[in-house]
């Protein structure tokens, strides 16, 4: 098999261990720790720019030019900053709607959204809203919690990837 593939399949199972870590967290505490994210940086990262270096470099035989392989790897680095981005404009237009944990955990979606593909990073962040949106709607209508509640939004940050994720390309 080639490499690209237990890249990927490494970076994977961390997302996987990852997620389940940081929804525990963040259910029980309101908290993405540092701690978790941002060692995430590095592991996703080499993880996912090895898979994309790896992955166009294989079917050519190594006749491939630079920029042919490093259009999937610019894609794990631009959706890192893209996501980054957009939830911290999000943040600054009204921080008492966004912990900055949050911020910090879109980049590392970012970077495996972006493996996949801009469509991928699309519906991986629309899932997150929907998924949070369709949460406290059901909350608000069970009386469990009100327009002033406050929900963590990394699972659903982390479902909405996840869900993506499992997108054909």
């Amino acid at each position: 098999m080639p490499a690209a593939f237990w890249l990927v399949l490494a970076a994977c199972l961390y997302f996987a261990v990852m997620a389940v870590r940081l929804t525990v967290i963040d259910v029980r505490h309101h908290l993405l720790p540092n701690r978790i994210v941002f060692p995430s940086y590095a592991v996703a990262g080499i993880l996912l720019l090895g898979a994309a270096i790896a992955g166009a470099a294989a079917p050519a035989g190594g006749n491939l030019s630079a920029a042919l392989f490093a259009v999937p790897a610019l894609r794990v680095v631009a959706g890192a900053a893209v996501l980054w981005l957009f939830y911290f404009v999000l943040r600054f237009a009204y921080p008492p709607g966004m912990g900055f944990g949050d911020v910090k955990l879109a980049g590392v979606l970012g970077m495996y959204l972006g493996y996949l593909g801009w469509g991928h990073l699309f519906a991986g962040t629309f899932l997150a809203f929907l998924l949070g949106g369709l949460w406290s709607v059901a909350l608000l209508a069970a009386r469990r919690g009100t327009l002033k509640s406050s929900i963590p939004f990394g699972p659903f940050m982390l479902a909405g990837t996840a869900a993506a994720m499992l997108l054909p390309a």
